[in-house]
């Protein structure tokens, strides 16, 4: 009994401070992670974010197993935002970190974080995120609600592509930070469109060009989710009438479609087509908060920040009559507490990422993926054992 109790404390102790075992649930990161990859995730790259619930049962995240839904922790004593030896974030690290829109669930299978509480309130108010909200409030049966502390959201992994500070923008597709183009992940992917002079199947493409999405829409056009590193070789095939195009050509993004969040303003963060009419291919320029800066307050700047400054950083804040207001006093200006990052998705066109949902602040960071120990499609994916993510 003494040794299964030590056995349990120093696994506890390990998962918490050192290392974690990951699984890859969606293809938001494919090439550089498939789904069904297992992960090492190190907790020291950060330093170890002490559990802001430490009254949890070991080793499950937030709901008891086998599709309950109840919670596998208690909120009686809770611990403020903690880290040993903290080192930030580097751009380009692959990052486990905690979703920043998951504080509020709606409690059902279907739900979750797949369907984030903000974005149904958004489209059951048809953008009226209040209105939306008093739907669901309105409806306790059919949109159950679980809020969770910041160490018990779900888990995302998304590549950071900005840190404090950075000034990120992305033109038709490509990132720039600070005016420079960023280089694309090596095993990144992409949507392009392209004209076949010859009938292609989905197997034949996913044997020779590594591709995940494929289909083709008459008269020999397609689109293809094709990997950065694969462009080059897809481009010089004889059966294509000319160099692939990247998707976001095929639209434009003054024509507003509120379906798709390549041409739709109000779909992506912070869903304001008044101020920004911004889509996931041409975004920006945004500024990352950074520790310590300070940012003069506006209509403009409200929108961007209000919730990084509300609920990332505890503050009552708000705007009446156009004068802003923190923890009671009117304000004109607000410091940052925390360092901020802008995480996407390898899959560019195939991720819910920062474009959507905003910032991740410091303290919902949780390790560095590090290590694939492990990978599964109908049997073991040999070549990806032991490769070492980057």
């Amino acid at each position: 009994m003494d040794a299964a109790i030590f056995a349990i404390v120093a696994a506890t102790l390990i998962r918490t401070l050192i290392f974690e075992a990951y699984t890859i649930p969606s293809g938001s990161m494919e090439k550089t992670l498939l789904v069904n990859d297992f992960l090492f995730v190190s907790k020291f790259s950060y330093g170890p974010r002490i559990p802001n619930t430490p009254l949890s049962i070991p080793f499950i995240h937030n709901y008891l197993p086998g599709g309950s839904k109840l919670k596998s922790y208690s909120t009686a004593i809770e611990i403020p935002y903690t880290r040993w030896f903290p080192s930030p974030v580097h751009r380009n690290d692959v990052t486990v970190f905690n979703f920043p829109a998951g504080d509020t669930v709606i409690n059902l299978p279907q739900f979750q974080s797949k369907d984030p509480y903000y974005e149904v309130c958004r489209r059951l108010g048809q953008g009226d995120m209040s209105k939306g909200r008093q739907i669901i409030l309105n409806n306790p049966g059919q949109y159950p609600l679980a809020i969770h502390p910041v160490d018990k959201t779900d888990n995302y992994i998304k590549r950071c592509v900005g840190v404090s500070g950075d000034i990120l923008e992305v033109k038709e597709g490509q990132v720039y930070i600070n005016g420079i183009k960023s280089e694309y992940p090596p095993n990144a992917e992409y949507t392009y469109t392209f004209v076949s002079k010859v009938d292609l199947n989905a197997d034949f493409m996913k044997e020779e060009f590594n591709t995940t999405e494929f289909g083709g829409f008459g008269n020999g056009n397609y689109s293809i989710n094709l990997p950065y590193n694969m462009v080059d070789k897809f481009n010089s095939q004889p059966f294509i009438v000319s160099p692939l195009k990247p998707d976001n050509e095929v639209y434009n993004p003054a024509e507003v479609n509120d379906f798709d969040p390549r041409t739709s303003s109000g779909d992506v963060f912070p869903q304001n087509p008044k101020y920004y009419k911004w889509t996931v291919d041409n975004y920006g320029p945004l500024w990352i908060p950074k520790k310590g800066e300070t940012i003069k307050l506006d209509d403009s700047t409200y929108i961007v920040y209000e919730r990084a400054i509300r609920v990332y950083e505890k503050n009552e804040f708000y705007e009446k009559d156009g004068k802003f207001f923190l923890n009671g006093k009117e304000v004109t200006e607000y410091k940052f507490k925390m360092d901020y990052y802008w995480m996407m998705g390898d899959n560019r066109h195939g991720s819910q990422d920062s474009r959507y949902w905003g910032f991740v602040s410091e303290d919902r960071v949780v390790g560095k993926a590090s290590l694939i120990w492990f990978s599964w499609e109908g049997g073991p994916r040999w070549k990806r054992l032991f490769r070492s993510v980057k």
